[in-house]
C-alpha cells in the first residue's frame, strides 16, 4: 500500500498537501518581520478570503499559527512550530524543483539531430 493511498487521509496530509495552504503558510514565512493579515495571505495564495480564514484557523487549532488582534485589525504569525514546518515545506519545494530541473536536463533535448546522424 503506498503512502497516500491510505483509506482515511489524516488533517494533516488534507492540509499541507494542498496548493492553498502550503502557499498560506509560505506566504507568513517569507513576510517575516511585517505583519501578516488575511487578506494579503489570500492574495498571495490566491484563495478567496473566507478559504484563507479556514485554512487559517485549522492552523491555528494546530497549533501552527497564533492572532492577534488590535482594534478592529487582526494579524496572524508563525508559532515556533510554524516555522519549522514553513522552513522544511520550503526546502521540500527547493527539492523538488531541483529534481525537476535535473530530469529536463538529462532528457533528449532534440530528435532532429538523430535523424542527420541515421543519415
Amino acid at each position: 500500500m503506498a503512502l497516500l493511498e491510505t483509506p482515511k487521509n489524516s488533517v494533516l496530509e488534507e492540509l499541507f498537501l494542498r496548493e492553498k495552504p502550503a502557499r498560506i503558510l509560505l506566504g507568513m514565512k517569507t513576510s517575516k518581520d511585517a505583519p501578516v493579515y488575511a487578506t494579503l495571505l489570500s492574495k498571495e495564495a490566491d484563495c478567496t478570503y473566507s478559504h484563507t480564514i479556514k485554512i487559517l484557523n485549522a492552523f491555528m487549532k494546530l497549533g501552527i499559527v497564533k492572532s492577534e488582534k488590535k482594534g478592529r485589525i487582526k494579524t496572524v504569525a508563525l508559532t515556533d512550530d510554524g516555522w519549522d514546518i514553513a522552513h522544511n515545506l520550503e526546502a521540500m519545494i527547493k527539492k523538488f524543483s531541483q529534481i525537476e530541473s535535473s530530469e529536463k536536463k538529462d532528457a533528449p533535448r532534440n530528435h532532429k539531430n538523430e535523424k542527420k546522424a541515421k543519415k
